[in-house]
């Protein structure tokens, strides 16, 4: 998972340096935290975008590829890159296109239009 993290580290290439030593720290110590940031980021969007490939062709490898998404996207919550929230929506919208099975659209003509019931409701007058 760290094979990206030299590439990374060219993107992270301040134009200032601070002169006390504790900015200088606090620099060195930003810059690593956002290498390691972009790694798992990088890595849990790669396996979410391997895995819908995986659901729109119709692979047979698809829930290893499920798994390994749902794996990535944990690390990045422990690891604090993505909010528990979102990994559990993005896993939930990933799973309901796995469960779903395909289905063929019918063409429609193009002179037809569907009656759609129309609810009426009634207004209660208040006393």
């Amino acid at each position: 998972m760290y094979q990206n993290k030299f590439l990374f580290k060219k993107i992270l290439l301040k134009t200032f340096m601070p002169i006390l030593q504790n900015a200088k720290k606090a620099l060195r110590q930003a810059n690593k935290r956002a290498v390691e940031n972009m790694v798992f980021k990088k890595a849990y969007k790669d396996a979410l975008k391997k895995a819908r490939k995986a659901v729109a062709a119709g692979e047979k490898d698809l829930t290893e590829k499920v798994r390994l998404a749902q794996k990535t996207l944990d690390k990045a919550v422990k690891k604090g890159v993505l909010k528990a929230n979102t990994a559990s929506r993005y896993l939930s919208r990933l799973s309901t296109k796995v469960a779903t099975p395909k289905v063929e659209k019918k063409a429609v003509k193009k002179g037809t239009v569907k009656k759609v019931a129309k609810k009426t409701t009634k207004k209660v007058a208040k006393k």
